[in-house]
Parts: C-alpha cells; sequence; structure tokens
C-alpha cells in the first residue's frame, strides 16, 4: 500500500522533459523575436541617416547651383555696365571729334593760305617790264611744273578756262567783292560752279599763256576781271599769312 502510494505522487520524468522544452522554446522565441525587433528598428535608423545625409547633399548642390547662378548674373551685369560705359565714351569721344573737326573746318574756312607751297617769290604785282603791257597784275610763285596749286580761301569756280595771256586760268569768288585768280596752270581739276574749301587742291602749276618759264601767277581782285587787283603778298599778310 505504501509503495503505491509513493508512485502515485511522482511526476513522470518525460513529462518534466516536455515542459522543459516548452519553457525552453518560449524563452528562444521571445530572444527571437526581440532580436527581429531591434534589428529592424536599427534597420529603421539607419535608413534615416541615409535619408538625411542625402538630403543634406542635395541642399548643398542647390545652393552652390544658385550661387554659381548669381555670379553668373553679375559678372554680365557689369560687363553690361562696361559695354555700356564704353559705348558712351566711344560716343562723347565721337562727338568731341566730331565738334573739332567742325571747329577746324570753319576756323579754316575762314583762314587763308598761300596758292602753293616750296616756291620762291618771282614777279612782284606792280612791277614794270616788256613781258606784260602795262604792269604786273600780280605776284608770281616760281615753282616746277605740275606742283600743286590750292584754293587760297574758301569759295566757289567761277572760271576755269583759257585766259589768253593768263593760259589755263581759274578765277574763284570769295564773297561779295573778293576773288583770286590762279594763271598759266597745266591741269585743272575742278570746274565752274564747284564749292571749294580754304586749303583744296584745284590745278597744276604750268607754263601756259604768256609765259617764260613754270609758275603759279597769282592775283588777289575786287571783281573777277583783269584791272581790279590789289597787292597780294600784303592782303595775304592783312589774313594772317606770310608768304
Amino acid at each position: 500500500m505504501r509503495k503505491n502510494s509513493t508512485m502515485k505522487n511522482r511526476t513522470p520524468k518525460s513529462l518534466l522533459r516536455g515542459r522543459a522544452a516548452v519553457v525552453t522554446g518560449g524563452v528562444v522565441a521571445a530572444l527571437a523575436l526581440g532580436s527581429t525587433a531591434a534589428f529592424a528598428a536599427g534597420g529603421t535608423q539607419h535608413e534615416g541617416f541615409l535619408a538625411a545625409g542625402s538630403t543634406s547633399t542635395v541642399a548643398q548642390a542647390v545652393h552652390q547651383q544658385a550661387a554659381g547662378q548669381k555670379a553668373a548674373a553679375a559678372k554680365a551685369e557689369a560687363a553690361a555696365h562696361k559695354a555700356a560705359d564704353m559705348a558712351k565714351a566711344k560716343a562723347a569721344a565721337q562727338k568731341k571729334a566730331a565738334a573739332k573737326a567742325a571747329a577746324a573746318n570753319e576756323k579754316r574756312a575762314a583762314s587763308w593760305v598761300t596758292p602753293t607751297t616750296g616756291y620762291v617769290l618771282g614777279a612782284h604785282f606792280n612791277q614794270a617790264g616788256s613781258h606784260w603791257m602795262h604792269k604786273h597784275s600780280g605776284q608770281d610763285f616760281v615753282v616746277p611744273s605740275g606742283t600743286t596749286v590750292r584754293a587760297a580761301h574758301a569759295g566757289t569756280v567761277v572760271e576755269a578756262d583759257w585766259g589768253g595771256a593768263y593760259g589755263n586760268n581759274i578765277v574763284i569768288k570769295h564773297g561779295g567783292h573778293l576773288y583770286t585768280q590762279y594763271g598759266h596752270l597745266s591741269k585743272f581739276l575742278v570746274h565752274v560752279g564747284e564749292h571749294v574749301n580754304t586749303g583744296e587742291t584745284i590745278a597744276k602749276s604750268g607754263s601756259t599763256g604768256n609765259s617764260t618759264g613754270p609758275h603759279l601767277h597769282f592775283e588777289v581782285r575786287t571783281t573777277p576781271y583783269y584791272g581790279s587787283g590789289v597787292e597780294p603778298v600784303h592782303f595775304l599778310k592783312e589774313h594772317g599769312v606770310n608768304p
């Protein structure tokens, strides 16, 4: 009877083993679940770091691009201002040059020059001699044939033709009662009605007409005709020219 009672109170070993296995399995499962949750949490945090890094890189790139565009715009604006300043300076320089040229032209138009250059003064005004019917009516400027003859003052050509004893001659009108005449020419370079400026080339010197050698015969007159001449050298000196 006592033996049976003892056997009855004992738990079988197989049952104990089963319970231990169940407990062990639960612990392992719990550990596994914890690891998985921890890994999941860690993965989410890592992805957050990656996302934050990517956002920072994009923002930096955008900032650099904006800074580059701003610098390029500033450079373009500076270049535009520089070009505008250069254009303004060029226009001002051109205006100044035009004004200077106009003033020079005006001064030249009001001035007088000798009718040729590189000359030696020859027969003078009112000089007597067998070469003239009366007295010499002008001033001779002795130069080689083909020397440039220029307008002593601005005016309008009223004669460019054969002039008898003067040979090929040109007469220029300078105003109300003032004319100049250029004789013994070899070539005409202007025509009647043409306006000429002071110092403008009008002909080439020669020895045509009543001439003893190459020279330019120059007269200052009060009419376009012979006999109204005034002393040329004195006249030029009065107008700022010293032949």
